[in-house]
């Protein structure tokens, strides 16, 4: 990772942690301490499961290989003091169909979390000069589609009610462990019209959207919102992507006041308000198998802490797996994680700059939280073709750009703002991932230089320092960011649903008797929708004798 700035160039030792009271943690633990659980891995899933155990009067001992709990949500000094960059995920979209935020569950509101819902939702550019917005009145969105093409209008707000109709059987399959409910296929087939749901969710995001619409430009801006998810928009199974802009058209794409780390810093919160104690700078490298059952783990300083019911991991299964001896694993679940695969892995660029992106509009200039930039479905459709070759393609990138301190002016000094620019390029280069080492600056230029046929005031002068990640870069920081995987590894149909990690062991219980899984490397997968983490505790809990209805209904 490297820091640029106007002094020029500085290598930067680490991420600097901002100053929140809970980083500096308080509650220690020796190996002596009881503890219920102990927790390997702080990201928001694995704190999403110790809340509600937590809550349910276990004891957990979280433990945090980094400075900073929150794994891929978190919020830190990447370029300049005073300046909030969240380090990998912003906008908290999927979360708020959890039942964990969306009937308040953990009272997180009262650990400090609060949301900001921007509008516009979303502002796609085109290259010819015109642009879509979408807002989160329909009407106006509507009116946004209609500009191109009357009939993609009425294809939108079709596309919408239909899925409204469904949406709670789509979203549902989310929140509910694998065999705990009926598979979706069964559930849709007792749906009006739910064949069809059945075909379409089998289909491509690009089927769907090319049939559905009609104009290129209405097509790119669907497209360029399917692929958010890192998934090629080709690729079969991925139809449900293809209502991602019907998806949060109500829901918008809300972003936590003060940084992304704002959910998790309150999860650490609730998780201490009921006995738990976090530490940081605690790698753990090995699991303590006694009896053949997980009885604790040991970091990488010597210590070691013991769980008296079970220990819950959110470490990478590529990593997970050489942290006991391999023949106790069994082949099933080795051959699993042998034939894990990557997603299309990002490139990131963070700024701090005196003034926000802004787009030319009918009237004016248009500065949205969220944007992005996508030339035409056929540099979409290049997206797995260009993975593939191991080729960094830098003609026309598409690149999503984010300034949460137009919405959230806490972010950054005042009049002053956070920039984060993305990109998707291929981790496994010809010449090895290593040479992003050599180029990554380069490709920083080329997105920002190409940015700026969009959003010409960002010139030099209004750019105060930057902060570049590379798929390479996310990896090192990151260790569940396998091979740049800011989702853990491809949400793809061989690692969808019961098959995530892999088929048979898909439920968070792992092959060796008191660990559990949680994580993108289980279902749901990635994004913030701490899915994983209440699965995870949905399956735990009902171990333990009880439920997380039960666990909920508590008063505490």
């Amino acid at each position: 990772m490297s820091r640029i700035t106007r002094r020029g160039f500085v290598k930067a030792a680490a991420i600097a942690p901002l100053a929140v009271k809970h980083f500096s943690l308080g509650p220690q633990a020796t190996p002596s301490d009881r503890f219920d659980i102990v927790v390997a891995g702080a990201g928001h899933n694995s704190l999403v499961t110790a809340a509600y155990l937590s809550k349910a009067g276990y004891r957990c001992l979280v433990l945090e290989g980094r400075p900073m709990l929150g794994g891929g949500v978190k919020t830190a000094q990447l370029t300049l003091k005073g300046f909030k960059d969240d380090v990998c995920s912003t906008a908290h979209t999927f979360l708020q169909d959890n039942p964990m935020i969306k009937n308040d569950e953990l009272k997180l509101g009262d650990y400090g979390l609060e949301y900001v819902d921007p509008d516009p939702v979303f502002h796609i550019p085109f290259p010819d000069g015109s642009y879509l917005t979408q807002w989160r009145d329909l009407d106006r969105t509507c009116e946004e589609f209609a500009k191109f093409s009357k009939k993609d209008a009425a294809a939108y707000r079709k596309m919408l009610a239909e899925f409204d109709a469904i949406k709670p059987i789509l979203l549902g399959t989310s929140f509910a462990p694998i065999g705990f409910a009926k598979p979706l296929n069964d559930q849709l087939a007792q749906q009006p019209r739910g064949k069809l749901w059945q075909r379409r969710i089998a289909m491509s995001a690009w089927e769907i959207i090319q049939d559905t619409f009609e104009e290129d430009h209405c097509r790119t801006f669907m497209l360029y919102m399917s692929h958010l998810s890192a998934e090629p928009p080709d690729a079969p199974v991925t139809g449900r992507l293809a209502y991602a802009t019907a998806r949060q058209q109500h829901s918008g794409r809300p972003i936590p006041k003060g940084g992304s780390g704002a959910l998790t810093q309150a999860l650490a919160r609730s998780i201490e308000s009921h006995g738990g104690v976090l530490l940081t700078n605690k790698w753990v490298q090995r699991l303590i198998v006694e009896n053949g059952k997980c009885t604790g783990v040991e970091c990488t300083d010597g210590s070691s802490y013991r769980a008296e019911k079970a220990v819950l991991s959110t470490i990478h299964i590529k990593h997970l797996v050489d942290m006991a001896p391999r023949e106790i694993w069994g082949q099933d679940f080795i051959d699993g994680v042998d034939t894990w695969q990557a997603e299309n892995a990002m490139f990131v660029t963070h700024y701090a700059t005196t003034e926000p992106p802004k787009y030319a509009v009918a009237g004016g200039t248009l500065s949205p939280v969220e944007s992005g930039v996508l030339a035409s479905p056929d540099r979409a459709l290049r997206f797995a073709y260009d993975d593939a070759r191991g080729v960094v393609n830098l003609e026309n990138p598409p690149l999503q750009i984010i300034c949460c301190s137009i919405a959230d002016p806490t972010r950054a000094p005042k009049g002053m703002h956070t920039l984060k620019v993305l990109g998707w390029q291929p981790y496994e280069l010809k010449e090895g991932p290593a040479h992003w080492d050599k180029i990554k600056n380069e490709v920083s230029d080329a997105n920002l230089n190409y940015l700026r046929r969009f959003a010409p005031n960002l010139t030099d002068d209004k750019i105060l320092a930057r902060f570049v990640e590379s798929p390479l870069d996310l990896e090192r920081m990151n260790p569940h960011f396998w091979h740049g995987s800011a989702h853990a590894g491809a949400q793809n149909a061989a690692q969808s649903g019961p098959m995530r990690p892999m088929p048979g062991w898909a439920q968070h219980r792992m092959p060796i008797a008191g660990l559990y899984q949680t994580g993108a490397t289980t279902h749901p997968g990635g994004s913030v929708t701490g899915g994983p983490g209440r699965n995870a505790a949905t399956v735990m809990l009902k171990d333990f004798g009880t439920s997380i209805e039960e666990v909920v209904s508590k008063k505490s």
